[in-house]
């Protein structure tokens, strides 16, 4: 999967992580940022959706779709489709530049909007990515488990960096008698769920 990333795809990676990283060097206003995971969540990601249980993969929060590429990698290898959710229009447009200039289109289905209004018609979910809106997380998070397969994963980026705006939804997660639940520290910290 790793050995062998399609030219396409590693150019618009890199095309996405400079400009990225011009963001955070410009200080761009935040609702105009990127705020992209970083290359080693990337490759978390995909392992952990190549891994996931046969099932629906999901994405909540697209923003430029460079997290969609390395789940594509998963998808391709697992002979899965991503359908991945986004309720900015600027980003909606800079994602579908993406799928297109890294040619996968035809294993990723973006869906405009928010993603709370779509998640109930996804009823059976091996994997889903979710790096949206803090304040949506314990809502996706309630929507998304009932309808992950057994041994499917949810994975929440932004854990740590983001303690204050997540703290309590974390602390409720761990709770949760449905999931096997811990903390992943890479990149801004993630969240993974195993559903029992």
């Amino acid at each position: 999967m790793f050995h062998d990333i399609p030219v396409r795809i590693r150019k618009r990676m890199q095309y996405l992580e400079r400009l990225d990283a011009e963001h955070r060097r410009t200080r761009i206003r935040q609702f105009d940022r990127l705020r992209q995971v970083p290359p080693a969540t990337g490759k978390f990601l995909a392992m952990m959706a190549a891994s996931a249980p046969e099932g629906a993969v999901l994405e909540i929060g697209t923003s430029g779709g460079y997290s969609g590429m390395w789940l594509s990698l998963a998808c391709r290898a697992t002979g899965r489709e991503l359908s991945t959710f986004e309720i900015d229009d600027l980003k909606f447009t800079l994602a579908a530049e993406t799928f297109r200039s890294a040619g996968i289109n035809d294993i990723v289905g973006q869906v405009k909007g928010d993603a709370r209004k779509h998640l109930g018609r996804y009823r059976e979910v091996g994997f889903c990515f979710l790096d949206a809106e803090k304040s949506h997380y314990q809502e996706c998070f309630e929507v998304v488990v009932p309808n992950l397969v057994k041994g499917g994963l949810l994975v929440a980026d932004n854990i740590t960096s983001h303690q204050t705006a997540l703290g309590k939804m974390v602390r409720k997660t761990m709770r949760d008698r449905r999931v096997d639940t811990m903390i992943i520290p890479i990149g801004s910290g993630l969240l993974l769920c195993r559903k029992i």
